[in-house]
């Protein structure tokens, strides 16, 4: 679905492992040009050999290492991402709509151990999906069940890639924050 969108268009991949090169190599069948930001200085150590052959074949990949992207501007949608060279600081702007992050798949989530419920993958665990004894162990004071997103803390929400069962996708997250808003809402006219 992502390639027929951005079709003829130049894209970003920004990542460095599998899964982002797996993503390069998809879209530059689409693509006019697809450039692979990476911040570390080479793939050797987190791609297969295979994947990064591949990569080096096409014409139409570009890959950049040693940057990150450190602005996206646009009005109503994406309009250009500036990237640094982060060997030299130079900042570069580049007109491109599409941007696919795939930077990993392994949620930065050991702060929130001792606060909230995780899974043993360390995603956050929310409404529904949270055990009888999770809640106990956590102390959980209210006489409702927590909502749908709320997590062991009353009060606090998790949406998108953190959280234990999203689908991983952009438009998901932000349906989440909608409706973790609204509970919100809900959790406010409760105190």
């Amino acid at each position: 679905m992502e390639a027929q969108l951005c079709g003829g268009d130049e894209v970003m991949v920004v990542g460095g492992a599998n899964s982002a090169g797996q993503a390069a190599v998809f879209l530059s069948k689409t693509a006019t040009r697809v450039h692979m930001l990476v911040r570390s200085s080479g793939l050797a150590d987190t791609m297969s050999r295979y994947l990064i052959r591949r990569i080096q074949e096409s014409g139409t990949i570009v890959v950049r290492t040693g940057a990150e992207i450190v602005g996206l501007d646009g009005d109503t949608h994406l309009e250009c991402v500036r990237i640094r060279d982060n060997g030299t600081g130079a900042i570069e702007t580049r007109t491109i709509r599409h941007v696919f992050f795939m930077t990993g798949a392994v949620p930065n989530t050991a702060w929130l151990r001792n606060c909230v419920a995780v899974d043993e993958k360390g995603f956050v665990k929310t409404g529904p999906g949270l055990t009888r004894d999770e809640l106990l162990a956590a102390r959980w004071p209210l006489p409702r069940a927590p909502h749908l997103l709320e997590t062991t803390l009353p009060g606090v929400f998790a949406v998108g890639d953190v959280r234990g069962g999203s689908v991983k996708r952009v438009a998901s997250a932000v349906g989440e924050g909608s409706i973790a808003i609204s509970f919100v809402h809900q959790v406010l006219a409760e105190s």
